[in-house]
């Protein structure tokens, strides 16, 4: 009689039609990871051409096709709710690592309590600088020091960031990160109201309330570039994001939705001044895309639109 195995790990990655930052991804979950396991791929507006290499080059892959306008929660969920592992590992097609970060995620749940749900590794930035280790509890003031620049002193001193080998955090990186697969569907995946940003905080936030722990483990590394499938659709995943911000700050109350539109009205404005006259001096890509990123997010501002409505209004409006 044939026993079957437990799948041990889901992995699921969504990208958008680029396999300059997916392969190497790949590569490095094939390459170092031993505890069996499943890849997930959401294929997001990807080309004829670009899904026949993925199906030749990587034939075990499972490649789901998502050819409708979904952010990133959404189409991360069509592949969630196809997963047969214990534990699902989510990461951005933009990472990469070089050792076995996937089975020292799984085995560091044998040495934490029943009540952690979800740990992350480090990750770093390309030349090999801390991008992230933990985050903190984000309030409206915190996000104020993010518009001010002071969130990294805020961030440095929190007790839940930069620790050392595995601590508890309070939110995740949503670059990477492995979760209790049963946990994650009592949650209802992500949270499709955030198109893009701020679902990995909204997470981390509901887990905490709901009496689960996020923890990191600054022993276990992943590189995380930043120049993944979204970074080219800035100028509508950046009012997207926005509201995003909005919806997630100012749930509470009324008041803390004005407060928000507040800082927002005060602060887009210079950001927005401050790329373009970059983009007069430098006439580079990289200062236009800012610009013209900062700009769609200023009309945004009092929409009742929902941020999936805001991107494929700037989505559609740059294709025409």
């Amino acid at each position: 009689m044939k026993i079957m195995k437990h799948m041990e790990v889901s992995v699921v990655i969504v990208c958008m039609n680029n396999l300059k930052s997916l392969y190497p991804c790949l590569q490095s979950i094939i390459h170092n990871t031993q505890v069996d396991y499943e890849i997930f791929v959401v294929a997001f507006l990807f080309s004829e051409e670009n899904l026949k290499r993925l199906h030749s080059d990587f034939p075990s892959v499972k490649v789901i096709v998502s050819n409708e306008l979904r952010g990133f929660s959404e189409n991360n969920n069509l592949a969630l709710e196809q997963v047969s592992g214990k534990y699902c590992f989510v990461v951005n097609d933009d990472t990469y690592f070089s050792g076995p970060v996937i089975d020292r995620l799984v085995d560091d749940f044998k040495k934490v309590d029943k009540n952690v749900a979800i740990i992350s590794p480090k990750t770093l930035n390309a030349d090999g600088t801390v991008q992230r280790c933990g985050k903190p509890k984000y309030n409206l003031v915190t996000y104020l020091l993010y518009w001010v620049r002071l969130i990294g002193v805020y961030e440095k001193r929190s007790k839940y960031t930069n620790g050392r080998g595995l601590f508890r955090t309070y939110n995740i990186s949503g670059a990477c990160f492995l979760i209790k697969t049963s946990v994650f569907k009592e949650m209802g995946w992500f949270d499709e109201q955030y198109y893009f940003c701020p679902e990995d905080i909204a997470l981390s936030t509901q887990l905490n309330e709901w009496g689960y722990k996020c923890f990191v483990d600054a022993d276990l590394e992943l590189t995380h570039t930043g120049g993944g499938s979204w970074s080219k659709t800035m100028y509508a995943t950046k009012p997207a994001q926005i509201r995003g911000e909005i919806l997630f700050y100012g749930r509470t109350s009324f008041i803390n939705r004005l407060i928000i539109s507040g800082l927002l009205l005060l602060f887009l404005p210079i950001y927005y001044m401050g790329w373009k006259m970059f983009f007069l001096i430098r006439h580079d890509t990289k200062s236009a895309l800012f610009s013209k990123s900062y700009l769609n997010a200023i009309q945004i501002i009092f929409s009742k639109k929902s941020p999936k409505e805001i991107f494929i209004r700037f989505y559609n409006k740059a294709k025409q």
